[in-house]
């Protein structure tokens, strides 16, 4: 999908670009996609997409922040008619930069992959029903058993292999739901593996996103916020999800975190604002105060 090889992260040095080079009233926004952007349907309403052209036609720099694999953030930011210089997928694993000279329109700036093996074996052992997904460094997917597309890849597209087969090379992601399981039961087994050496999120269903350790929206956010030269108190994010949670607690740190109005007890607990839910348009409310 994407014509440029990976290349590495931005140097240390690019950290420490002064804020004053941003505007005085320049915020980095950083959004999240599902629940906060678009619908179940995949679609944003009008009221978010108008607010998206304001901000950014008003100088402010957009960032997306999403759980999704960058195959399917690409057609969501046709969608909504935004398409902003950097975009993080897989919930930090992996950075995109806006690139005319690709054919997607970016290329991969940034990936931190992670020898999956342990993880695999010890979701098998714990959660033997759950359908795993492992999304390598090139962006591709492999299953144990189809899977719901909406944030990996089309079902057309899924390549089945078995669970050994997943284990080879190093991952980016891990996906592993149980769509059959009891929520509370599910996250209860997913707290006490005691995973080592990696990051995990879950979703609002029996759904456990892992990645590399520290890599988080948070962490690829920050980053970017180093490389942009915003200061840390002109840094705005919202979302709805779990693994938001790291993102609103960096950006409500000395910034504002926002969390929309459906989301779940332990997001609204480190945002430092709520807004409204997705039906209310929450995000287009957020937007509009800057």
């Amino acid at each position: 999908m994407f014509d440029a090889d990976v290349i590495p992260p931005a140097p240390a040095s690019a950290a420490g670009v002064p804020a004053r080079r941003r505007g005085a009233e320049e915020w980095l926004v950083a959004i999240d996609l599902d629940g906060t952007t678009i619908d179940e349907t995949g679609r944003a309403s009008v009221a978010v997409k108008r607010q998206l052209r304001r901000v950014e036609s008003a100088g402010h720099h957009l960032l997306v922040a999403t759980g999704r694999s960058a195959a399917t953030t690409l057609s969501v930011l046709d969608h909504i008619e935004a398409w902003p210089e950097y975009v993080v997928c897989s919930n930090g694993a992996m950075v995109l930069q806006r690139d005319a000279g690709a054919a997607s329109g970016y290329r991969r700036l940034r990936i931190a992959g992670f020898d999956a093996a342990p993880v695999l074996h010890a979701l098998r052992q714990h959660l033997p029903e759950a359908l795993i997904a492992v999304e390598d460094e090139r962006g591709a997917y492999r299953f144990t058993h189809p899977f719901p597309s909406a944030t990996t890849v089309p079902e057309i597209e899924q390549q089945i292999v078995p669970f050994d087969a997943l284990t080879a090379g190093r991952a980016v992601r891990v996906v592993a739901i149980a769509p059959d399981a009891d929520i509370d039961e599910f996250r209860r087994i997913a707290a006490g593996m005691e995973l080592r050496g990696v990051t995990y999120s879950l979703g609002w269903t029996a759904w456990l996103d892992l990645a590399a350790e520290g890599v988080t929206k948070a962490s690829a956010a920050e980053e970017l916020r180093g490389l942009l030269g915003f200061g840390r108190d002109r840094v705005m994010a919202v979302g709805d999800g779990f693994n938001d949670i790291e993102l609103l607690d960096w950006a409500g740190a000395h910034g504002r975190g926002i969390a929309m109005g459906h989301a779940p007890d332990e997001l609204r607990a480190v945002a430092s604002e709520i807004t409204g839910s997705l039906a209310e348009d929450g995000l287009a409310q957020a937007l509009a105060t800057i």
